[in-house]
């Protein structure tokens, strides 16, 4: 489920002139692999009256990381769906004191199998995503999140 720089870019952009908090976050680079999602962000962008990185920020990064895989990997399985997050709980785990992303994976096929299957079949699902806000490689949030899908009509 690759996307090419292009591709990534082109998706960037898109989301930028559809939720305008991208472009104000200033989000500045978006890639994909067989590993998972990245969104990256500047601190000078998203920092509060501490110095550090503003918690609204980090869960916005981290809740738009899910729905951004979720809705490419739909779109890789030939879906195009409506996609938002249904529940989230969110673990501030250290402050964010640099440039700071947010990873997240799909889960393994045994998750992920059953939930493209119910997918096909009934025309939504729910799928659990782990998002984590790292920063100079270690982990300052972790957000648990079930995102959910629909078919659209």
């Amino acid at each position: 489920m690759n996307l090419k720089p292009d591709d990534a870019e082109a998706f960037l952009s898109w989301l930028r002139t559809q939720i305008p908090l991208v472009g104000a976050m200033q989000i500045d680079q978006l890639t994909l692999d067989d590993q998972g999602l990245t969104l990256s962000a500047p601190l000078a962008a998203n920092i509060n009256d501490k110095g550090t990185g503003f918690a609204g920020s980090l869960a916005a990064l981290s809740t738009l990381s899910g729905w951004c895989l979720m809705t490419l990997y739909l779109r890789s399985q030939g879906l195009e769906c409506d996609v938002m997050i249904a529940e989230s709980q969110i673990k501030y785990l250290q402050p964010v004191t640099a440039d700071f992303k947010a990873c997240v994976s799909l889960p393994d096929d045994d998750v992920l199998a059953p939930f493209l299957l119910r997918m096909r079949e009934k025309g939504r699902g729910k799928l659990p995503l782990q998002v984590e806000i790292q920063e100079q490689g270690k982990m300052a949030l972790q957000l648990n999140g079930v995102y959910y899908a629909r078919i659209r009509c």
